[in-house]
């Protein structure tokens, strides 16, 4: 159990550090806990909203006077006279005094980076099951948010079953592709996936913003000779070529490329984006790569520009790679799910002859599969205490 220990107020109760019973210490400022008060007056019991706004704060606001109370910080705030209870677990899991801040390109917490050697079984989850059991839709959805990809067997073979897939945590992202989209050969296609051609490992449509953050590949037909299902992890490729080429990481981080789709006369989709897209903090957030909607790249000076094409170029390289890749061969009733804004998927080449192959593809969002995966592990804490 969390427990604090000790709570010392510093420069006149502006700010307060406090000390866990392991000993962990962290600083927080006066204003910062007012904000974050949890009294019903503060925030809403029912949702977690907050009631107030900052300038409903004094902007003085100091503490007055605090204490441990059976291990959790209680805390009275001047001028206001008002006292509130933070509980020692929640206040260590918002700690925000580090000292010192992390490299570029850090990782959240969770996210596990991987290479060939992820064994595509361990992510994989039999269809009827999660679709019954809470606990195995939970560790499925958990794959996802570690990994940025997972596999499920054992689905219907029929049109549109990826729907139901979509629904086991969220809801289908619509586009000027459909509510879903076929993957298999046409004529005169309007885009090169509907084509047997191999396809390198891409993430989807970059030339939307945002971007669809999740994808779904459904397996209907897949008798054709290859058109094996690939996976890179696009932010293993980045951990690479930040280790190999740091300053080819910073191009690739700091300017933006172009992406853009015209597939028909009433489409026209572009965005302007870094391949390597890093929050003002330096965490990783996502990668694009996709050269068959690379536009031409303008937003780099003269003097990087040669530089920037050598580092997408290793970037490149080390996505091919084969110690890189995740292979598999979907059956009919398989299917696949990617962190669009993470992991590419790629294909090898098929023959258009002799034999079909046939998929479903759709796109979701994330934050209804996280907020999904975030109520079914607060459920199971629940029912574990």
């Amino acid at each position: 159990m969390t427990r604090l220990a000790k709570c010392d107020l510093l420069d006149e109760g502006a700010a307060a550090r406090l000390t866990w019973d392991d000993g962990r210490e962290a600083r927080f400022h006066a204003i910062w806990l007012r904000d974050n008060a949890l009294d019903p007056e503060t925030r809403s019991a029912t949702n977690g909203q907050r009631l107030i706004t900052l300038q409903d704060i004094p902007a003085d606001t100091r503490i007055s006077a605090a204490a441990i109370a059976g291990g959790d910080l209680e805390v009275a705030f001047r001028p206001e006279g008002r006292t509130v209870r933070f509980p020692a677990a929640w206040l260590r899991d918002h700690i925000y005094d580090r000292a010192n801040p992390p490299a570029a390109g850090w990782q959240a917490a969770g996210i596990e980076t991987w290479d060939a050697m992820l064994n595509a079984d361990e992510i994989t989850g039999d269809f009827a099951t999660i679709s019954q059991d809470k606990e195995a839709l939970r560790l499925w959805l958990g794959h996802v948010r570690r990994y940025g990809v997972a596999k499920l067997t054992g689905g219907p073979v029929r049109s549109g079953a990826l729907l139901d897939v979509a629904a086991l945590f969220g809801f289908v992202r619509e586009t000027n592709y459909g509510r879903w989209f076929e993957v298999r050969t046409e004529v005169n296609p309007i885009n090169l996936a509907y084509t047997g051609l191999g396809l390198q490992a891409h993430t989807d449509n970059p030339y939307r913003d945002p971007v669809p953050t999740l994808q779904i590949l459904y397996c209907l037909e897949n008798s054709a000779e290859g058109g094996e299902s690939q996976v890179v992890d696009g932010f293993r490729a980045a951990e690479r070529l930040r280790a190999k080429d740091p300053h080819g990481f910073d191009l690739l981080s700091r300017y933006c490329a172009r992406f853009d789709y015209r597939g028909s006369a009433d489409v026209h989709l572009s965005a302007r984006r870094p391949m390597i897209e890093l929050a003002p903090d330096g965490q990783m957030v996502s990668v694009r790569f996709n050269n068959r909607s690379t536009a031409p790249i303008i937003d780099v000076p003269y003097d990087d520009m040669a530089g920037y094409y050598a580092a997408y170029r290793r970037l490149g390289e080390i996505i091919d790679d084969p110690v890189m890749v995740v292979r598999f061969k979907l059956e009919p009733g398989d299917s696949f799910i990617v962190d669009n804004t993470r992991v590419l998927h790629g294909r090898t080449g098929y023959a258009a002859t002799g034999g079909s192959r046939w998929l479903q593809g759709c796109y979701a969002d994330k934050d209804g599969l996280l907020s999904t995966l975030s109520v079914l592990e607060s459920r199971r804490l629940e029912d574990a205490a």
